[in-house]
């Protein structure tokens, strides 16, 4: 498989950019098809699917890439039911309207315009969704959602805040001290063959300093964006997410920066630079080649994440906003294939 160096991208954005581009071009379906799914449990010994070593990411510890062989089939009673995660423990989007109360599925008013949309176009597919921005009820193993949603996050999102500990014990378990339990139940959920989407800010400035998330989302971290513009989407590849959306369409966003590039993923889609009127005060750009969406297996589970959908009229129903119908194509589509009711990342 034609992969580039995990840290290339020091030696410069815009000519990893290029060799990334140019290595996916170049890499035909048998080099990039990693298998195919497994259906049942397969015992965990050295004797792994034929090729799979070559896709493990020595950075981050974990085999990721287009590699279905190394999805994990472990849980048999999966619902169709995703659950949305939409904490933020720093800046806060206004499509996410006021922080939630704890607790599975608290009340929303019409200021929630991400959660509402997700419920609403989810229920139109046949999905059911619960959702929240309590840290304590990460799903974990065993756990029957087909898919974590991370809507919009930011920062530490996983950290449980606030929780008493004694100065003078460094472990406290009477306190409930395990202050990052729900890394440890997504790390778990997605071993056990765990669907996870990241939207927007989720790719975008959260959990910064935990490398298992960087990873997760691709290998990158958003680094800048120039204004909230209009754009021109370029639909990179055939996929279940992006069937019925034509090769180009206009649509308005940040248009998010990366650092590093996101590497050893399917390209989704991404933007035309040419069509922007700014790009950052301090990042380059990626010049002809500036991804936008993308997916891949971690870990044993599904990853599926896109960049679009700052605006809350992108999120809305017959609001006019140019390429909303597109948009919301895609992310229903998208988390359809991370929860495996489409063909995920074919």
């Amino acid at each position: 498989m034609a992969k580039l160096p995990r840290r290339a991208v020091l030696r410069g954005a815009a000519a990893t950019a290029a060799a990334t581009a140019a290595a996916t071009a170049g890499a035909g379906p048998a080099a990039a098809s990693g298998g195919s799914e497994p259906t049942v449990k397969q015992p965990i010994t050295t004797n792994i699917p034929r090729g799979q070593d070559d896709f493990f990411d020595p950075y981050y510890n974990v085999i990721r890439g287009r590699v279905p062989a190394s999805y994990h089939p472990w849980v048999s009673n999966r619902q169709d039911r995703i659950l949305l995660y939409s904490r933020t423990a720093g800046p806060r989007h206004a499509h996410l309207g006021p922080a939630l109360a704890a607790g599975l599925n608290p009340p929303l008013t019409a200021a929630h315009v991400l959660q509402n949309a997700i419920v609403k176009w989810m229920g139109e597919v046949g999905v059911g969704v619960d959702w929240t921005e309590d840290v304590t009820l990460m799903p974990g193993i065993g756990s029957t959602y087909k898919a974590v949603v991370f809507g919009s996050t930011s920062r530490d999102t996983l950290w449980k805040h606030g929780t008493a500990v004694q100065p003078a014990a460094a472990v406290n378990t009477t306190t409930g001290a395990h202050l990052d339990s729900a890394k440890t139940a997504l790390r778990q959920y997605m071993r056990a063959g765990g669907g996870f989407v990241g939207i927007h800010n989720a790719i975008g400035g959260t959990e910064y300093n935990w490398p298992y998330y960087e990873g997760l989302c691709g290998g990158t971290q958003y680094y800048d964006h120039g204004a909230h513009q209009n754009g021109t989407v370029v639909t990179y590849a055939k996929d279940s997410s992006t069937r019925g959306l034509p090769a180009r369409w206009d649509f308005k966003d940040e248009w998010y920066n990366w650092m590093p590039v996101p590497g050893r993923v399917k390209w989704l889609l991404g933007v035309d630079e040419s069509t922007l009127a700014t790009r950052s005060n301090t990042h380059p750009g990626h010049g002809r080649f500036h991804p936008l969406s993308w997916c891949q297996y971690y870990d044993g589970g599904r990853s599926w994440v896109t960049a679009l959908g700052h605006d809350s009229a992108a999120w809305t129903d017959g609001s006019g906003y140019v390429g909303q119908a597109f948009f919301k194509k895609h992310i229903v589509n998208g988390i359809l294939s991370a929860m495996g009711n489409l063909p995920f990342c074919s």
